[in-house]
């Protein structure tokens, strides 16, 4: 996985509460097992007319939108628990997933595949939308260490929770298993010293 820091970007708003992982990506395109591709087909049924066309009044067709930050309404990743959805948001150039509620299963498939999903409250959630809808090239400060987020253009700042182990993993960019891979020497001496 690459190594998260810290990022400044602007915002892609999705004001929509509860987003399935159905809606983030449709069952019909599970078919593959490799992690790319899935992004063209990231909110398929909200993005696209059932002739392929793109809906032009869809937030993530909109060329006024671009950033690295997706920032959603209330209770994001609820539903199934496909990692295919992580995978979604990542290929389609995502690295933040911003909310003020996550379901637990995709909060850690999310971590899992190197995608940081950040809680905030519900006034926080409603400053970035006001935010963003005042100026289409807002931004936001993500700081991993600091584990904080910045509005750049109110300059108000909140914290967020994360779990240490991912924390480090994402700072590193570990998998799970580079992180054991990554303990190596210390296996070795733990069983030299036994």
């Amino acid at each position: 996985m690459k190594k998260f820091e810290k990022l400044t970007s602007a915002i892609v708003p999705l004001n929509i509460e509860n987003i399935d992982t159905d809606q983030i990506i449709p069952a019909r395109f599970l078919k593959a097992t490799t992690r790319e591709g899935f992004g063209e087909n990231l909110f398929r049924d909200w993005r696209y007319n059932g002739d392929n066309t793109l809906k032009a009044d869809f937030v993530l067709n909109n060329p006024a939108f671009k950033g690295r930050i997706l920032v959603a309404g209330k209770n994001f990743g609820c539903g199934s628990s496909r990692e295919h959805a992580a995978w979604a948001i990542q290929d389609a150039g995502f690295d933040v997933v911003i909310s003020s509620f996550f379901a637990d299963i995709f909060k850690g498939n999310a971590l899992n595949n190197g995608l940081l999903p950040i809680q905030v409250s519900d006034e926080f959630l409603a400053e970035i939308f006001s935010t963003v809808g005042q100026d289409h090239t807002a931004q936001l400060d993500v700081d991993l260490e600091a584990q904080t987020v910045t509005n750049v253009v109110t300059g108000s700042k909140t914290d967020f929770e994360i779990n240490p182990y991912k924390k480090s993993c994402l700072i590193n960019g570990y998998d799970d298993i580079d992180f054991i891979l990554n303990q190596k020497q210390l296996v070795v001496e733990f069983e030299q010293n036994r």
